[in-house]
């Protein structure tokens, strides 16, 4: 068993999960400064992808996987159905002095699943062991986890997934507690993250479970650590406009801080994703760091129109020229 750097990480384990077009380079930095979780993730990455693409498309993958020291313990998150491909991709994550490798075998995405990986591989265990043996060969001696779901179409799938899982002595399971058919459409279950602690003690292995889904707060992990005996919390959605979320600093923000760690987000994403990602995706924050306040309606709005950062954050301080608490 390879535990890395998990063994040294304190319970409970508090992490960032891992979104496409989320928790990319630029929103990563923002809240290692405001409100690091214990450990942090890069958006998943298409081991294929990396293996197949042109010089250009290789390039535009590799800026997923662009890190800063202040975000450490980082590990890096891959998806493929062959193994070769993902044991090239383990290579390059040791290569790149990321601290751990993470599988990506629980993206409900239909395109994703199409190509036999995310949570398609729940169908196909045999398939999964094999990239997990491949991704330890190409980590070396970095630890290997699984991120996943209780099952594909049904949660009467868990058991037999999660026993093939940890026979593999990955260091770290990540289960997310509903199935790839139920999406987010209905509430987690997380009695099925206990089972899954359970069937852990029972093989007698040293695999950390964290469980996912549905978690408000820090607060609220501490709790279902608690309730189920898990080792750790993955906090998602959560996070959106909320770089405090992992500090004590969450609550009593005034609207002045907010916005102006939007402005400072705005131009980051700007500053290093601007030439590879449209602008609109940065949009999707806006709603989430502006609510609760008098006018942050008509001032999302005006915001919407705008495609730049620098039209954005005139936007906001013009805002902030006239608005009182």
């Amino acid at each position: 068993m390879n535990l890395g750097f998990w063994g040294t990480v304190q319970k409970p384990i508090i992490v960032l999960a891992p979104m496409a077009d989320v928790t990319d380079s630029a929103f990563r930095r923002v809240i290692a400064k405001y409100g690091k979780p214990d450990v942090m993730w890069t958006e998943f990455v298409s081991a294929d992808g990396i293996a197949l693409a042109d010089v250009e498309g290789r390039s535009k993958l590799m800026r997923d996987l662009v890190y800063t020291e202040a975000e450490r313990p980082i590990v890096a998150q891959f998806f493929s159905p062959d193994p070769d491909r993902m044991r090239e991709a383990a290579t390059l994550g040791r290569e790149l002095g990321f601290d751990g490798i993470d599988l990506n075998m629980g993206c409900p995405d239909k395109n994703i699943c199409k190509q036999g990986s995310g949570a398609a591989m729940i169908r196909t265990p045999e398939k999964a062991v094999a990239v997990i043996r491949a991704a330890k060969e190409g980590a070396g001696d970095l630890p290997v986890s699984v991120k996943t779901r209780v099952g594909y179409s049904s949660d009467t799938e868990m058991e037999a997934w999660v026993r093939a899982l940890l026979a593999e002595d990955i260091a770290v399971l990540t289960l997310h507690a509903r199935t790839k058919k139920e999406m987010s459409k209905v509430p987690a279950r997380w009695e099925l993250i206990k089972r899954a602690v359970e069937i852990r003690d029972e093989m007698g292995v040293q695999t950390l479970i964290f469980g996912n889904g549905d978690v408000a707060s820090v607060a609220d992990a501490k709790q279902k650590v608690v309730e189920t005996g898990c080792d750790g919390v993955m906090l998602g959605r959560a996070i959106f406009g909320n770089p405090w979320l992992f500090s004590k600093k969450e609550e009593g923000l005034s609207v002045e801080e907010k916005i102006s760690v939007l402005i400072e987000h705005t131009n980051l994403f700007e500053e290093l994703l601007g030439d590879i990602k449209n602008f609109a995706l940065m949009k999707k924050h806006f709603k989430a760091y502006l609510q609760g306040f008098d006018g942050a309606k008509e001032l999302r709005a005006r915001l919407m129109e705008k495609n730049t950062a620098e039209e954005v954050e005139a936007v906001l301080l013009d805002f902030l020229k006239t608005y009182t608490e």
